[in-house]
């Protein structure tokens, strides 16, 4: 390994991708289901890698060519040599929902005083925690690493490549029930980054009014921040305008960010800021300007049409949240639901509460997309994917009022933003 680190300091950065290779980077050959990268290796020399990393043979003499039992494997001991070396503090965070937010909302407050770098956009695998950590620098302060998993033993494998100083679970909650089996192998699975920095006394940040956090940290003494009153980072929440807003050591924070589970976003990197050093006023305008995007929370008009496009993605959780929020709105409220994936056996039952939970709320108008709920629903409002959808609403004017649009990344419910009138 010391050698193939030697050749990546003097290398420009790191890929795995001959589509976006630039010259001069060391390029892995990568290999999965559907590809082997090892059939590009020739192509990424012709493309400028200053080396490239291979695990199969191929009939080549080219000394860049470097063989490798596990080219995985390879990048992800390179990343952990490569944060070693730099000994950069590392925060990583994980949870069923929020986790980008999450991120992105630490990255604004903590990049305001120090040189940091974050995960981009939402690379929290085996594959995008390494890359993270092999674009940390010599100047870089603390690196933020994102860490997502749909199984178990997954974030116990990113811990101990990222090894990580502190960490921050944002919540549990019926995510990647298909890959869970249940919400407590959810917990189980995410309190894998607990286990990792109880065995090296790292810093833990935790919700202190959300139960399930603070069952997992008993015998442990976490910075703690939320809306009781024994949170160390005590804030109170005003939901009652569009955005939600934080009162805090006396200062008032005005986000851009919609629902009560986004202030507790907003509060851990408020927390985190302030234990590396950030000041409140630094913090508060670092808050207040961020707005989100992505498809995550964004605040789009349309008209007299004010609409929340949450379409990122969807679990039960985060779907009772952002509705639960929207729910508060005022005036005319209408929601276009897109369906829930992975969740397995537990499919049917969501969906089926979903859609009664709907109906029995102050929500005045709502449309269903996805073939999960096609047994629960009127086939009025009822769409099997996004095309049918679009057609709709291309010809169909929804009006005036609040409209939230939610569901699974598969469904691309983003489109609907085009037609919609």
């Amino acid at each position: 390994m010391s050698a193939l680190y030697h050749i990546f300091r003097d290398a420009a950065g790191v890929s795995t991708d001959t589509r976006t290779l630039q010259p001069g980077e060391l390029f892995f050959a990568l290999s999965g289901p559907n590809f082997n990268g090892n059939e590009f290796a020739m192509q990424a020399l012709d493309k400028g890698a200053a080396a490239v990393i291979i695990d199969q043979d191929i009939p080549t003499t080219d000394d860049r060519i470097i063989r490798v039992d596990d080219s995985l494997k390879s990048l992800q001991e390179l990343a952990t040599a490569h944060r070693t070396a730099l000994g950069t503090t590392i925060l990583a965070l994980t949870g069923s929902n929020g986790k980008t937010t999450t991120k992105e909302l630490i990255y604004a407050v903590l990049k305001e005083d120090l040189n940091t770098v974050a995960t981009k956009g939402n690379l929290n695998n085996h594959i995008g925690v390494p890359l993270t950590l092999l674009s940390l620098k010599e100047e870089t302060e603390i690196g933020i690493v994102e860490m997502g998993a749909n199984h178990p033993g997954e974030i116990a494998l990113l811990a101990s490549i990222a090894q990580p100083d502190a960490g921050l679970i944002t919540n549990f909650g019926k995510a990647h029930l298909e890959g869970f089996g249940s919400l407590q192998g959810v917990v189980k699975a995410k309190s894998e980054l607990y286990d990792f920095l109880k065995s090296t006394t790292g810093i833990i940040f935790a919700n202190a009014d959300d139960s399930k956090i603070m069952a997992q940290l008993k015998e442990h003494h976490p910075i703690t921040y939320g809306t009781t009153a024994s949170a160390q980072f005590f804030a109170e929440v005003d939901d009652k305008n569009d955005t939600i807003a934080l009162e805090i050591d006396r200062v008032r924070i005005q986000t851009q960010l919609s629902g009560v589970y986004n202030a507790y976003n907003a509060l851990a990197a408020y927390t985190i800021g302030k234990h590396y050093g950030v000041s409140t006023e630094t913090s508060k305008s670092a808050l207040e300007s961020y707005v989100p995007d992505n498809n995550r929370s964004q605040k789009i008009r349309k008209n007299n049409l004010h609409v929340t496009l949450d379409a990122y993605n969807a679990n039960p959780t985060s779907m009772s949240a952002a509705l639960q929020s929207f729910a508060k709105t005022e005036g005319r409220k209408i929601a276009i639901l897109g369906q829930m994936n992975e969740l397995g056996k537990h499919s049917e039952t969501e969906h089926q509460q979903l859609v009664e939970w709907v109906q029995a709320s102050s929500i005045d108008d709502y449309y269903w997309v996805g073939a999960a709920f096609e047994s629960f629903v009127s086939a009025d409002k009822y769409f099997s994917n996004i095309d049918q959808a679009m057609a709709h609403f291309s010809s169909n004017p929804i009006g005036d009022g609040s409209l939230l649009v939610k569901g699974s990344r598969s469904f691309t419910l983003e489109k609907l933003i085009d037609v919609i009138h």
